[in-house]
């Protein structure tokens, strides 16, 4: 029976351990992440999975120390496993697992390397994304690959909808590519890296709209960023406003300012160029209905603040 030490976090974490579970491998530590109290906890938990297993459980701050790699060599692993564990792994503990380090990725390697890839992605308009499965080196996500598994990006999907997708893609491409990886039969193809980009990680602030680029592009950072993320944030007259969720529209606008403003029980948003028609916002932290809004300020333009 292969011995694996597993590094992981949040809900691929916990489908990945359980595929582990699954086909026989004996996990035999858990490095994970002591959840963060300022944090969005919208995610299962790996620990708890693990504690119900009675697999071991430690949540170092840095896994690199010389005490973690000692703890960790003693156990002999065969794998590592990182599952969505948010520390890089240095040398000393690469070279411990007798037949590898594996990292599960969520994009289609080599594009998006780095952090946060699906709300990349979405950002960038693509149609598909997935999870790949690489070998890891002290370079962020440019291994070797096993096994990769696309999934499609819909037009209206947000981000909370393509990481379920992309949790069921890492679930399925380990599931398919495990027997090979314990029998040592497993392929290895090398990253072309000039195929894809380094992506770091984002901020809140860099939700803010800017109104100069076209309605598609607004779209796609609404979707990318609604919740459980902060959400696409603008002012409309002194007062912070959060679009939810946005629909393109076919219509184009010329000579007209970026606004706000209902009609016929609609709300849209003037962008640079086109028209997003608004379907769930907030105004000061209060979600607000279109016909809310014009009840309480009437049916004309409203010019937002940060125009870009």
């Amino acid at each position: 029976m292969a011995k694996a030490v597993v590094f992981g976090y949040h809900n691929v974490g916990c489908r990945c351990l359980q595929v582990l579970l699954a086909q026989g491998v004996q996990v035999v530590l858990l490095v994970t992440h002591q959840d963060n109290p300022k944090e969005n906890i919208w995610f299962e938990s790996v620990a708890a999975l693990a504690a119900l297993h009675g697999i071991p459980v430690i949540t170092p701050l840095n896994p690199n120390t010389p005490e973690v790699v000692a703890q960790i060599c003693a156990l002999q692993p065969d794998f590592f496993f990182s599952f969505y564990y948010r520390e890089m792994l240095k040398r000393e503990l690469l070279e411990i697992p007798a037949l590898g380090a594996l990292n599960m990725h969520g994009s289609l390697l080599p594009k998006y390397r780095g952090r946060v890839p699906v709300n990349w992605a979405i950002i960038h308009g693509e149609t598909q994304t997935g999870a790949t499965l690489h070998y890891m080196t002290e370079k962020p996500d440019n291994g070797d690959l096993v096994a990769q598994q696309a999934v499609p990006i819909l037009p209206e999907d947000n981000a909370l909808q393509v990481f379920h997708k992309v949790t069921v893609a890492a679930e399925m491409a380990l599931y398919a590519c495990l027997p090979d990886l314990l029998a040592g039969t497993a392929k290895r193809v090398p990253q072309d890296l000039r195929l894809g980009g380094y992506f770091g990680g984002r901020r809140a602030e860099d939700g803010i709209i800017d109104w100069t680029k076209d309605a598609r592009a607004i779209h796609n950072l609404v979707r990318a960023v609604a919740p459980p993320y902060p959400g696409a944030t603008t002012q409309l007259f002194g007062k912070s406003m959060r679009l939810l969720q946005t629909l393109l529209t076919d219509r184009t606008i010329a000579g007209e300012k970026p606004a706000f403003y209902v009609k016929e029980g609609k709300a849209f948003a003037i962008c640079g160029q086109g028209l997003l028609r608004v379907l769930r916002f907030e105004l000061d932290g209060v979600a607000m209905s279109a016909g809310e809004f014009a009840a309480l300020y009437g049916s004309e333009k409203f010019e937002f603040n940060n125009q870009g």
